[in-house]
């Protein structure tokens, strides 16, 4: 029996972290080692979903700043989402892992099409589901999917895995020394002070829905695992 606290989870990783120190582009020993995390976690019965972002490859923000169309941007972004999924799968498949890419916008010879209840058998199969191209629609960011999708496959929790960060602060720890980090909050803490945790759609889906998350640094390895074990890691943030 697994001594799990969490059934299903859903991993949200920036696309940052798949760089890694190259700061661009997919980092073959990052992505390898998130792999085994990944692997240490779906060893234990819990069914794994994941949402990777894309900025290591491409941000809409940046391209909307440059006077491209914001829509086009953000599409730009979901394509890069889309080859972080792919490259994570190939990583897990090759530790023996079957994984799924279920995409937002349709290209079937790539991966499936998003469907709810695809996505929920095959997590009921022990297969890794990795969630690419966002929502399918601008604007919305991929932590909003990751808020999204753990609704929708009522997901116990989403691990929020980041690269240079350990938890919540009430600053930016890298900038300013003295900065509070925070073991636990509510979201209307967040939404209320403006933390950087997840963009205030994703925040509000997650306190509607009473979807836990914690916040915890990737860079060390089995904390994926530490945080569904549920062992005291990172920051918490639940209701309201």
């Amino acid at each position: 029996m697994s001594n799990a606290k969490y059934e299903r989870v859903v991993l949200k990783l920036s696309g940052e972290a798949l760089a890694g120190e190259d700061g661009f582009g997919i980092n073959p020993k990052v992505i390898k080692s998130i792999a085994e995390q990944v692997k240490e976690v779906a060893d234990l019965d819990v069914e794994v979903a994941v949402v990777v972002g894309g900025g290591n490859i491409w941000r809409g923000k940046i391209g909307s700043e440059m006077g491209m169309d914001r829509a086009n941007a953000d599409y730009m972004g979901m394509l890069a989402t889309v080859m972080n999924s792919l490259a994570l799968q190939d990583s897990l498949e090759q530790l023996g892992i079957e994984t799924r890419v279920q995409t937002s916008i349709e290209m079937r010879q790539v991966a499936e099409p998003y469907i709810r209840r695809k996505a929920i058998r095959h997590l009921e199969k022990k297969r890794v589901v990795i969630f690419a191209a966002g929502t399918g629609n601008p604007y919305f960011s991929t932590d909003t999917t990751a808020a999204l999708r753990a609704a929708e496959i009522e997901a116990d929790v989403i691990l929020m895995a980041k690269n240079n960060v350990d938890g919540v602060y009430n600053a930016d720890p890298v900038k300013n020394a003295n900065a509070v980090k925070y073991d636990e909050l509510s979201y209307l803490d967040v939404l209320k002070e403006g933390l950087e945790v997840m963009d205030s759609t994703a925040s509000s889906l997650c306190m509607d829905n009473d979807i836990p998350l914690i916040v915890f640094s990737i860079m060390e390895k089995g904390n994926i695992k530490r945080a569904v074990l549920g062992e005291t890691l990172g920051t918490i943030v639940r209701g309201k």
